[in-house]
């Protein structure tokens, strides 16, 4: 039997309960072990000297509390966000049938943990997978809702982590559209470690949308892989705002010629929040196009990370990528550290990046004064569409409406630093 070392004792513990108690296919038990023996040989990503993925962010807070696993039933799929007008997805996988093969085939092929931690440990505890699958040749479009809602544990003193999985499988010529979202309490300072594959396959059109909205004091690291096949397209827009410390992975390989990505963002910190969104797009085949634009607002001592890469291989020939990185400061004391950068290795391809990082323009602010507003209202404009153009490319219009909303109440002017 594997032992665990001394600082793993508790995951290790519940490890082997949750493997006794919710026993699974031979193949996912399998699985489930392999996810142990590499998080118990690399833990955590503790050491930031020499390790460029995780040099501005450190995963000590984690690290250092021994979070229990809850043993709750799975996640809530409806909880207090809105349902947007969306069928809600079941976090209780079927492992049988046709089904369970379609799982057995792809879950842990995209979201390798050899080197990730993270993505080892929620492997590890698998237990409930959210699974949204369209077959191929399905016309129709569909709209699915997956919310991960965290609850407190049977011990409200404990501090508890949850390992949300969600697989998204599009078949050929799929329409599908996703919203997946992390909610939680306002109070208790949990751990949510997810991790989330999409395929998608030949000609399927699929539209992702992900929202953390969790606990002020909750920690939440999220891992997503995709992968795309010929004459895909993919868009995504991820949002984010709450938790005392957050982390976006998120990776996409386009893998047949003619597939395109599309990957928005906007988050906003406040005091003593940080936020890192690492971003990556390979080009592995020629003729691919992928736009990759973020934006962040920073407010107190906040602190925001933004490593944006796009991986052009010498075989993708006929590649066109754009990536933008904005940040709007809202304090002298908010920080980010911002590296988009680009790796290419082909010689016919239109590549372009760039970032920024300012406060608010001081001509444009002085022009809405003169027009009547104070300066809160002036900012609060000012704010608003900064953060709109990304807002603006969700396609639902409830979900829209309730982005506006959402940020617009959590961006609390306060100091207003202005720009020269």
């Amino acid at each position: 039997m594997t032992q665990a070392p001394t600082r793993h004792e508790r995951y290790f513990a519940d490890h082997q309960a949750l493997a006794a108690a919710s026993p699974g296919p031979a193949w996912l038990d399998t699985l489930r072990a392999a996810g142990w023996e590499r998080f118990n040989a690399i833990g955590f990503p503790t050491a930031r000297r020499g390790n460029e993925r995780w040099k501005y962010t450190a995963v000590a807070p984690i690290a250092r509390v021994n979070f229990a696993y809850p043993f709750l039933p799975p996640d809530n799929v409806g909880g207090p966000e809105p349902d947007f007008g969306f069928a809600a997805v079941s976090a209780a996988a079927d492992f049988d049938g046709e089904t369970g093969d379609a799982i057995r085939q792809h879950l842990g092929r995209l979201a390798s943990f050899e080197d990730d931690g993270f993505a080892a440990l929620n492997t590890a505890f698998l237990r409930d997978v959210a699974v949204v699958r369209v077959p191929d040749g399905s016309g129709a479009p569909v709209a699915v809702r997956v919310n991960h809602a965290a609850t407190d544990g049977p011990d409200v003193e404990q501090r508890y982590a949850r390992h949300p999985r969600t697989l998204i499988l599009a078949g050929r010529n799929a329409n599908l559209t996703v919203i997946e979202t992390y909610t939680g309490p306002p109070g208790p300072r949990y751990f949510t470690n997810a991790v989330t594959e999409i395929v998608v396959s030949e000609g399927a059109q699929v539209d992702h949308y992900r929202l953390l909205n969790e606990s002020p004091a909750a920690y939440h690291v999220g891992v997503t892989r995709v992968h795309q096949a010929r004459d895909s397209s993919f868009s995504s827009a991820s949002f984010a705002l709450g938790t005392a410390l957050a982390r976006n992975d998120f990776a996409v390989t386009l893998d047949g010629p003619g597939a395109y990505c599309s990957l928005n963002g906007l988050y906003y910190t406040g005091q003593g929040q940080h936020i890192d969104n690492l971003i990556s797009i390979d080009h592995a085949q020629p003729h691919c196009t992928s736009r990759l634009n973020y934006k962040g607002i920073l407010d107190g001592n906040s602190r925001a990370v933004f490593g944006g890469e796009v991986l052009v291989r010498r075989n993708a020939q006929k590649s066109d990528a754009q990536q933008t990185d904005k940040n709007l400061l809202l304090s002298e004391d908010a920080e980010v550290d911002s590296k988009p950068s680009l790796l290419i290795y082909a010689d016919d391809v239109q590549c372009s990046h760039g970032a920024t990082a300012g406060q608010i323009d001081a001509q444009t602010l002085f022009y809405l004064r003169s027009r009547g507003l104070d300066l809160a209202a002036a900012s609060r404009m000012l704010i608003s569409a900064f953060a709109r153009e990304i807002v603006n490319t969700v396609k639902p219009q409830p979900l829209r409406d309730y982005l506006d909303s959402l940020f617009d109440r959590n961006i609390a002017v306060k100091t207003l630093p202005v720009g020269r």
